[in-house]
C-alpha cells in the first residue's frame, strides 16, 4: 500500500471512509501475520530451549467447562474420588537385593595368629562362623583371543592320508572377529548410541586398533546374515489386522558430494498383539510410493499421522485409515500460546477420552468389552467436542493456531473416531512414535548415515533391537547367538530365530538344565 500523505488527506467523507476500511483491513492482516510469527517463534523457542512435555494444568481444564455460553452441555460433574486409605508408614528404602545371577567372587578376611587372643581373659579364639556382606564391583569389558585348535589325523596304514577336524562355521568366513565382538559393535552403536569412531577409541584403550572402516565392513556382513530374520518379521507384521506406522528424518552422506548430506527417512511398522514385531524400513525420500511398496497387498487398519503420502494407500479397497488423537491434542496445546481460554475446552474433552482408555487398561478389558466402554463413555464426549468445533467455524480465524487445530480435527474426524467402533484399535499412534525415540537419540550421536546402504543396514539392526526390547530379550545375548547360528540354520525354520521364539527356546533350555541332576563334585572311584 502506498504511503499516505497526512498533510493532504481527501476532504470527501466517502473517500475517507474507504481509506479507513483499507487501513483497517491492512492492520488486520498485519496483526494476523504478527500473531502467526509470534506463535512460530514460541514453538521454536520451546523446541530449542524449553520443555517438550505436553502437560496441561488440570485446574485449567476443569474451568473450561464452566460458563460455556452457547456451547455443549458439560454434563453432571464427576463425583469426587473416595478418600484414599492412609498409606502404611514406610520403614525406609533399605538396600536392594543384588541379582542372584551375577557371579560372586569370594574374598576371605581372617585375623592374624597374634590377634586370635581374647582381649578380656587372654584365652585363644576359636572360629565359629562368618558374616558375609556383598559389594557390587565392576571390571571393564575385556577382549580375549579364542584359539581354534583343529586336530590332525594321519593314516596308520598308508601313512599318506591326513584328515583335519572341520572348523565351526563363523559369521565372517576366515574373519578376525568372533560372534561376541560383532554383537558388541552392533549393540554399542544401535542400542547404546556409540558411533564407530568412539568405539575405535575405546578399543585403543584396550590396546587394539580396530578402525571404524573395519567395524563398518563387519556390520555389513552381519546385516546380510540377519536379513532373513527381519524378512520373516515383515511377513509376520503383514498378517496383522492393525499396523501402526510413523517416520522420521535421518541425515545421509551424499554419495556424489561426500562433504554434504541429504535427508533420508526411517519408517517404523508395528504389528498387532497377535504379531508383536517392530520393523524399520529405510527410504532415500519421503515419497508416497514407499509406504505402498512396503505394505504391498496388505489390507487392514493402518494407524498413522495425517501425512498426505498415506492418502494413496488409503484409497485402496480394504485399507482403513485410523488417525491419532495425540496429534490432534498437540495442535491444541500449541494453540494455547495465542488463545488459551478457548483451547482449554477441546483439551478437556480429549483428556476425558484418555481417562476412559486409562481405566480400560487398569481393568484389563478385552476388545469387545473395550468397545462397549468406549460407546458408553467416549462416544458422547466426541459428539460434544464435534458440536463445539463446528460452532467455532467462522468465529475463529482459520489461519490462526486454534483455527488450524480445529480444521485439522474436523478434517480427520472420521479417522479420529474410528477407534470407538473396534476394541483392537488404539486411541493414538504413540506406540509408533515411541519406537522412533531410539532413532532420535541415535542421530544426535552418530549424526548421519554413510550411505543409503548404511541406512538399510541400520533399519535391519534397529528392527531386531527394538523387537528384543519389546519382548524383554537382552540384545547382546540374542545377537551373539543368532550370528553364530544363522548361517547354518535351516531356512525353513527361520521363525525359530525371531526374538520371542528365541526367548522361549532359551527359557526351555534353562529349565532343562535346572532339572538335570548335577554330577557329584568327587565321583566315586569305580575302578
Amino acid at each position: 500500500m502506498k504511503t499516505i500523505d497526512l498533510d493532504n488527506l481527501p476532504a470527501e467523507v466517502d473517500v475517507l471512509q474507504d481509506l479507513v476500511r483499507t487501513l483497517a483491513e491492512a492492520l488486520h492482516l498485519k496483526d494476523t501475520e504478527i500473531a502467526a510469527l509470534k506463535h512460530r517463534l514460541a514453538l521454536f523457542c520451546r523446541h530449542e530451549f524449553g520443555s517438550r512435555a505436553e502437560r496441561v494444568d488440570p485446574a485449567q481444564l476443569a474451568l473450561a467447562f464452566l460458563g460455556m455460553e452457547g456451547g455443549p452441555e458439560a454434563g453432571p460433574p464427576e463425583p469426587p474420588p473416595a478418600p484414599a486409605a492412609p498409606e502404611p508408614k514406610k520403614k525406609g528404602h533399605g538396600r536392594r537385593r543384588l541379582p542372584p545371577e551375577l557371579p560372586r567372587e569370594r574374598a576371605e578376611h581372617t585375623l592374624p595368629p597374634e590377634a586370635q587372643v581374647c582381649a578380656k581373659c587372654g584365652g585363644g579364639l576359636k572360629w565359629i562362623g562368618e558374616e558375609v556382606s556383598e559389594q557390587l564391583d565392576y571390571r571393564p569389558a575385556c577382549l580375549f583371543i579364542r584359539q581354534h585348535a583343529r586336530a590332525k589325523y594321519a593314516c596308520t596304514g598308508c601313512q599318506e592320508s591326513v584328515v583335519l577336524a572341520p572348523m565351526p562355521q563363523q559369521p565372517i568366513e576366515k574373519g578376525l572377529p568372533g560372534p561376541g565382538l560383532l554383537a558388541h559393535v552392533i549393540v554399542s552403536k544401535f542400542e547404546d548410541h556409540l558411533p564407530l569412531h568412539r568405539q575405535e577409541r575405546i578399543f585403543q584403550r584396550y590396546g587394539l586398533a580396530i578402525p571404524r572402516s573395519t567395524q563398518g565392513h563387519w556390520s555389513g556382513f552381519c546385516a546380510d546374515l540377519v536379513e532373513p530374520v527381519v524378512k520373516e518379521m515383515v511377513r509376520e507384521i503383514l498378517q496383522s489386522a492393525v499396523i501402526h506406522t510413523d517416520d522420521t528424518t535421518v541425515r545421509v552422506l551424499d554419495e556424489a558430494y561426500k562433504k554434504t548430506t541429504r535427508t533420508g527417512r526411517l519408517w517404523a511398522y508395528l504389528g498387532d498383539a497377535e504379531h508383536p514385531y517392530t520393523v524399520f524400513d529405510y527410504t532415500p525420500t519421503r515419497e508416497k510410493k514407499w509406504p505402498k511398496a512396503f505394505l504391498g497387498d496388505w489390507r487392514g487398519f493402518l494407524q498413522a499421522d495425517a501425512y498426505a503420502g498415506y492418502d494413496a494407500t488409503f484409497t485402496l479397497d480394504g485399507m482403513v485409515e485410523v488417525a491419532c488423537w495425540a496429534h490432534a491434542r498437540r495442535k491444541f496445546i500449541h494453540a494455547q500460546g495465542t488463545d488459551a481460554a478457548r483451547a482449554a475446552l477441546p483439551l478437556a474433552y480429549i483428556k476425558r477420552l484418555y481417562q476412559v482408555e486409562r481405566e480400560a487398561r487398569e481393568r484389563g478389558l478385552d476388545p469387545d468389552a473395550l468397545r462397549a466402554l468406549r460407546q458408553d463413555r467416549s462416544r458422547p464426549e466426541t459428539e460434544k467436542l464435534r458440536a463445539w468445533l463446528l460452532a467455532q467455524v467462522g468465529v475463529v480465524l482459520p489461519k490462526s493456531p486454534l483455527g488450524e487445530a480445529i480444521g485439522y480435527t474436523l478434517d480427520q474426524w472420521t479417522a479420529l473416531t474410528r477407534y470407538l467402533d473396534d476394541g483392537r484399535l488404539d486411541i493414538d499412534n504413540n506406540a509408533a512414535e515411541q519406537a522412533m525415540r531410539r532413532i532420535a537419540v541415535g542421530r544426535k550421536n552418530w549424526l548421519f548415515l554413510g550411505s543409503d546402504g548404511g541406512g538399510r543396514r541400520a533399519a535391519l539392526f534397529y528392527s531386531l533391537i527394538e523387537t528384543c526390547k519389546h519382548h524383554g530379550v537382552e540384545p547382546f545375548a540374542y545377537l551373539r547367538d543368532v550370528l553364530e547360528r544363522v548361517s547354518t540354520h535351516p531356512a525353513r525354520d527361520i521363525a525359530a530365530l525371531l526374538p520371542p521364539n528365541w526367548k522361549k527356546e532359551q527359557e526351555a533350555l534353562r529349565r532343562q538344565n535346572a532339572a538335570a541332576p548335577s554330577a557329584p563334585a568327587n565321583p566315586p572311584d569305580t575302578s
